[in-house]
This record gives structure tokens, C-alpha cells and sequence, in this order.
């Protein structure tokens, strides 16, 4: 079967990518390779899949719809994780108008094209930051998601609404996956792990809102994240949206001192008011994507931030495999 993966040579979506691959898919990955960070760094993501008979690389823009019913038209897939998007919630302020091209815009051209192609099985990447500043523990899929707080999180909820209308018209099968701060090998260097690491590693200070008290994170490990998204894809239903994370919000001071043991560096902590576009915690109810697709958060965040320093000490510090 064919699987298209757009923002395939990204973070999250190389692993998915190395995942179908790996059990034997036809895959094709649609990126444009972005500036937004090293585009390098993406063509690294994607030099074990470049190397398997199975994989396509497509370099388009999801703005472009003509080179999508292209792509579309060329290599006829059957199930589309679109996950390719302009990240992050503080960047987005300054360039609103981007976003919406890209998130909601791009979203409709693809959403058009799955119901054109009557693809079986769509899932789109969302964000827990549609859930803006809740006062509910944790986060239910049914909650109130229309007050987000940063033009990201407007955008990635649009995405949503879109997504439900096209499935309304037209039947596509469609699952929303809310994303709970991902990390893990190959994440992007604007992400804190790796922003937090790489200060640490040069000795120089980084920020850390409120000194990271009372300021909680449901960080997910990247293979935990991808075996959702992986779910999501094999068992298609109507209309469904998952919270995909670890359902264990840690505090970013104890983040902070994890990342001191593990890598056995000091931290030097600048300590900031909380921006507007963050809220004080993230925590995910799992209950559905458990129940509908078997999804459960394996890794815990000592472990995974183990990986990530092992990762990062081979691939950025000595120059190795992105693998």
C-alpha cells in the first residue's frame, strides 16, 4: 500500500516515514525543505529511507496545489499523514499571515485532494495548544478549544474545523492527532531539549520561564507519538480526534535538573515572566486513543531524554547518523 507523508523529512515525520518503510510500505514524502532550520538537518533525517526501494522523495510546497495533484495523480495513495506545518506558537506572532498559508492553507489543499483521490484513510497533526489556557485536568478531546493563544494554535484549530467539514461533505475518513510536546532523536533546535542542551553543552545561560516553577510539560517520546500516528492511519474511522501524549506533565525545573544528570552539565537558568502565547501546564487524557487505537505512552521522560543526549552527542556534537 502507499502512504503519503507530507513534512516527511521533518522531526516527527521521518520517523513515520522510517516506520512504514521498515514493515514494508510504499512510501512518498512530500517536503520543501523549509529554512525555518537547517534544511541539512532534514536531508539527514532521510538518508536511511533514500537508500530503501520502497520510498519516494517529492520536494513541494503544500501551498503549491498543482504540484500536489501531481504528486497525487503520479503515485496514487491510499492513506495521507499530513503533518508538514509552520511550528511553534512564539514564532507565529511575527509572521501570522505565514501561517495561515501554510497551516490553513496548505491543510485545504491537501483535504481536497483526499477527498478527490478518495483517500481511505486521512490523519492530520494537530497540537496541544488548541487547548489554550484550561483550568480542566487533563485535556479531553470534547473540551473547549475556540480561545488558543497564539496564531499557531488559531491556525492548527482551523486545520481541525476544516478537516470535520471536508469528512461532513464528502466522508473522507479523518483522524485529528493532538500532539503533547514532542522530543526525542532529530528534534528541531528551536524545541527546548535541544535548545536547553545545546546552551548547556556551550555554557551559556538559557531562558526558563517563571525558573520553570509550577510550569508543567506532558513531554512524549517521539516513538510513542509516531505508533499513534501509525494507529491512526491503520484503523480509519468516520471522524475521531486523539490526544497523543505521555499523560505525565513534568515540571520544568525537574526537566531541567534531568537534563543536568543526564548530560552531566550545569544549567545556567535565566529566569523570565511566562509569554501570553504559553500555559502554566499541558496534560493529556489518553483514555480514547487507548481505547480506539491501542495507543499507550511507553517511554518515560528519564529514558527518553537518555536517547535524546545519546542522539545528540552522535549526530550534532561528533557529526554521525541522524538515524
Amino acid at each position: 500500500m502507499t502512504y503519503l507523508v507530507t513534512g516527511g523529512a521533518g522531526f516527527i515525520g521521518s520517523h513515520v516515514v522510517d516506520t512504514l518503510l521498515r514493515r514494508g510500505e510504499q512510501v512518498v514524502c512530500v517536503d520543501n525543505f523549509t529554512s525555518y532550520y537547517d534544511p541539512g538537518r532534514k536531508r539527514r533525517n532521510l538518508e536511511w529511507a533514500l537508500s530503501q526501494p520502497g520510498f519516494t522523495l517529492a520536494e513541494a510546497d503544500i501551498r503549491d496545489a498543482e504540484a500536489l495533484g501531481a504528486i497525487f495523480a503520479a503515485h496514487r495513495p491510499r492513506r495521507v499523514a499530513h503533518l508538514a506545518a509552520m511550528p511553534g506558537p512564539r514564532p507565529s506572532i511575527a509572521n501570522p499571515t505565514l501561517y495561515e498559508q501554510v497551516n490553513v492553507g496548505g491543510t485545504v489543499h491537501m483535504l481536497e485532494l483526499a477527498r478527490r483521490h478518495a483517500i481511505e484513510s486521512l490523519v492530520l497533526a494537530s497540537t496541544s495548544s488548541v487547548y489554550g489556557k484550561t483550568e480542566k485536568l487533563p485535556f479531553v478531546e470534547n473540551d473547549p478549544t475556540d480561545r488558543p493563544l497564539s496564531p499557531y494554535a488559531a491556525t492548527k484549530k482551523a486545520a481541525e474545523v476544516l478537516a470535520y467539514t471536508f469528512h461532513s461533505l464528502y466522508g473522507t475518513p479523518t483522524a485529528v492527532v493532538r500532539f503533547f510536546t514532542v522530543y526525542g532523536p532529530r528534534g528541531r533546535p528551536d524545541m527546548t531539549p535541544y535548545l536547553f542542551v545545546e546552551r548547556m553543552v556551550r555554557g551559556e545561560p538559557f531562558v526558563l520561564f517563571d525558573g520553570g516553577v509550577n510550569l508543567f510539560r506532558d513531554y512524549t517520546y517521539v516513538d510513542d507519538i509516531v505508533a499513534g500516528v501509525v494507529a491512526a492511519l491503520d484503523r480509519p474511522r468516520p471522524y475521531e480526534i486523539y490526544n497523543l501524549g505521555n499523560s505525565q506533565p513534568v515540571e520544568m525545573r525537574h526537566f531541567v535538573a534531568l537534563l543536568e544528570r543526564i548530560t552531566g552539565l550545569r544549567a545556567l537558568v535565566e529566569a523570565r515572566p511566562l509569554p501570553a502565547t504559553e500555559p502554566p501546564i499541558t496534560f493529556a487524557s489518553t483514555e480514547k486513543a487507548g481505547r480506539l487505537l491501542g495507543f499507550e505512552s511507553s517511554i518515560a521522560i528519564d529514558e527518553g531524554l537518555a536517547r535524546f543526549w545519546a542522539w545528540y552527542r552522535a549526530e550534532i556534537l561528533t557529526g554521525g547518523s541522524s538515524r
